[in-house]
């Protein structure tokens, strides 16, 4: 399986990124794979490894970038409880500084970049992300309707707030196929109501499901939220939603 690190310029600098793609000589659909808070690692590398072995080139960029190369701050081979406090207070200035502004000038980079690639075909990509990823993907499909097919969240962070540009009220911008894989600690049924109502009034292809037995972070196997059965499912949901959005040369 072919890897590489890559740079991507955007507006603010230049982006790390891991990539992966098949090891056939052809083009592939792009997926661009939006991280959880925690990065690039070597869990977020390996689901690119698998995702791109079904025939899919993926790009996976730090979002973090203008603070620095992946991984942005140190981190543990298993992240803890114990020491996820820690970590969060290094990482919320990070996410605090990740605007929507800023969110979405890198999105047109990165799909710019993704698109251009010698490996990746023509046509249609999709996102999909993790945990703030999961928005970062919701933002990106909205602002980009006429390249995103599919769109993915897992795990979300917050889809449903108060504030003008919350992601559940660009939802009518959508084209894309959608879905949402959530813990079930995610959302308050009250959010999830609205975040549906706002889908169904959109009229765009999508399914939200509560994951049994699932805490926020399920899919990440080096966390202690990690849920085997649950990275199973989202395997189970993502991989139809791309294969019937994507084609594949």
């Amino acid at each position: 399986m072919p890897t590489k690190t890559l740079h991507i310029p955007t507006p603010d600098g230049r982006a790390d990124a891991f990539a992966a793609f098949p090891d056939h000589g052809e083009r592939h659909p792009g997926v661009l794979l939006y991280t959880d808070a925690f990065g690039i690692r070597p869990v977020l590398e390996k689901m690119a490894r698998e995702l791109a072995e079904h025939g899919y080139y993926v790009l996976v960029p730090n979002f973090f970038y203008r603070h620095g190369p992946a991984p942005v701050i140190e981190l543990p081979e298993h992240i803890g409880e114990e020491i996820r406090p820690a970590v969060f207070t290094q990482l919320m200035p990070l996410i605090e500084a990740h605007t929507t502004e800023r969110a979405l000038r890198d999105a047109d980079s990165y799909l710019r970049f993704l698109t251009t690639q010698p490996e990746v075909s023509a046509g249609p990509v999709a996102v999909t992300g993790y945990c703030m990823g999961a928005v970062l993907a919701m933002r990106t499909a909205a602002a980009h309707p006429e390249q995103v097919a599919a769109v993915a969240g897992f795990h979300p962070g917050s889809l449903v707030t108060d504030a003008p540009d919350s992601p559940h009220r660009l939802v009518p911008n959508l084209t894309a196929r959608v879905h949402l894989g959530l813990a079930e600690n995610d959302l308050t049924p009250e959010a999830l109501t609205e975040l549906n109502r706002a889908l169904d009034a959109a009229d765009v292809g999508y399914t939200s499901e509560i994951y049994p037995g699932t805490v926020h972070g399920f899919t990440m196997a080096d966390t202690d939220a990690f849920n085997p059965s649950g990275l199973q499912r989202h395997w189970d949901r993502l991989l139809p939603l791309l294969e019937g959005t994507l084609a594949k040369s």
